[in-house]
C-alpha cells in the first residue's frame, strides 16, 4: 500500500507539471471576452453551469469544468466551486438570479484545481464544505502548493496571491445522507477512480446524479493517475441508480445516462485493453500508441492534449499491475 501511495504521489506531481506546461502556452493568448456563464435547470430545482471544452487559461478564467446547485425549501447546496474565485462570484450571481435563499453547503466531488479554486468565495459566505477525507492528503501536499504557485502566473489575473487553498469543514470517509430542507442528498464515495477522493451526489427524489469527473461528455476524459479499474466498477454501480439526468464534471448534461456513462466506461476499458496488451508484450509505448486505432476518439475535443497522456499513464499502470 505504501508503494502504491508513493507511486500515485509521484505520478500526480508529474501530471501537475505537464498540465502547467500546457497551460503556460494557452495563457499567452490575448485576453478575449470572458466566456459566458448561464445557469441551466436540468430538473426541477437542480441547476448547473457548463464549462468550456478547453484547457484552462487566462482568457477563459479557468472555466473548464461544470458546477451545480440545488435549490431546496430552505437553502442552496452547491456542488463544486469552479476554477477561480472570479468564476465562483459569477456562479453566486447566477444563483441570486434564481433565489435569495442562503448558500448553506458546498459538496466537492474531488480536489482538482478546476473544481476548487473558487472555494474561498463560498467559505466567506458561510457555506459548510464537505469533501472526502483523502482530498486532505492532496490539499496539503507539495504538489498542490506548486500547482497553485504556477497557476498564479499561468491563470493571472484570475488566480493571484489572494487565491488560497480551502480545506473542507467536514471530511467524510463513508457514504453520507444529507437532508437539507425538503431534499435528500446521497453522497456516494466512488473513489479511488478519477482521483482517490471522488464523490458522486445522488438525489433520489429527483432522479438526478451529479457525477463529478467520473463522467465526461462530448470530450476526451482526463484520466491522469486514475485507478481506471475501480473507475469502471464505480460507473457500473452508478448505472444501477436509474438516473434520468446526469450532470457530468465536464460537458453537457445527459438525458441518456446509460449511453453517456458507458462512453466514459468503454473508453477506459479500451485504454486498459490496448495499453495492457502492449505492456504485457513489452512493446515500447511510442510504438504501441502509434499502432493503436484511435479513430473512435480522434475528432473529439481535447484529444490532442489528453489522449496520449491518458494512454501513457494507463500503460504505466498496467505495466505496474503486471509485475
Amino acid at each position: 500500500m505504501e508503494k502504491t501511495l508513493d507511486r500515485r504521489t509521484l505520478l500526480r506531481g508529474s501530471l501537475a507539471l505537464a498540465a502547467a506546461v500546457a497551460w503556460a502556452g494557452t495563457s499567452m493568448r490575448a485576453h478575449a471576452a470572458l466566456p459566458p456563464m448561464q445557469a441551466q435547470e436540468a430538473a426541477p430545482g437542480c441547476w448547473y453551469v457548463q464549462g468550456l471544452s478547453e484547457m484552462g487559461s487566462s482568457s477563459n478564467q479557468n472555466f473548464i469544468s461544470n458546477a451545480g446547485f440545488v435549490v431546496t425549501s430552505t437553502s442552496v447546496v452547491v456542488i463544486d466551486a469552479l476554477g477561480s474565485p472570479a468564476l465562483a462570484e459569477r456562479l453566486v450571481g447566477e444563483i441570486r438570479k434564481i433565489t435569495p435563499k442562503p448558500i448553506s453547503h458546498v459538496i466537492l466531488t474531488h480536489y482538482h484545481a478546476d473544481h476548487i479554486y473558487g472555494l474561498q468565495v463560498f467559505k466567506q459566505l458561510g457555506a459548510h464544505i464537505i469533501a472526502q477525507k483523502l482530498g486532505r492528503e492532496y490539499l496539503y501536499s507539495e504538489t498542490a502548493r506548486l500547482r497553485l504557485q504556477a497557476s498564479r502566473t499561468d491563470l493571472a489575473p484570475w488566480i493571484d496571491e489572494q487565491t488560497v487553498l480551502v480545506p473542507a469543514d467536514e471530511w467524510i470517509d463513508d457514504h453520507k445522507t444529507l437532508t437539507v430542507g425538503d431534499t435528500e442528498f446521497q453522497i456516494q464515495l466512488v473513489g479511488p477512480a478519477h482521483t482517490p477522493e471522488d464523490i458522486a451526489i445522488w438525489l433520489p427524489q429527483r432522479k438526478v446524479l451529479y457525477s463529478g469527473d467520473l463522467v465526461f461528455r462530448g470530450r476526451i476524459p482526463f484520466v491522469g493517475d486514475a485507478d481506471s479499474h475501480n473507475w469502471i466498477k464505480s460507473l457500473d454501480r452508478l448505472l444501477t441508480y436509474g438516473a434520468q439526468v446526469v450532470i457530468p464534471g465536464h460537458g453537457a448534461i445527459s438525458t441518456d445516462p446509460k449511453k453517456d456513462m458507458e462512453f466514459t466506461r468503454d473508453y477506459l476499458i479500451y485504454l486498459r485493453k490496448t495499453m495492457g496488451q502492449a505492456a504485457q508484450d513489452m512493446t515500447p509505448f511510442d510504438e504501441a500508441y502509434a499502432a493503436t486505432d484511435w479513430s473512435a476518439y480522434k475528432d473529439m475535443p481535447l484529444f490532442g492534449p489528453a489522449n496520449r497522456m491518458n494512454a501513457y499513464n494507463t500503460y504505466l499502470l498496467m505495466e505496474h499491475d503486471a509485475r
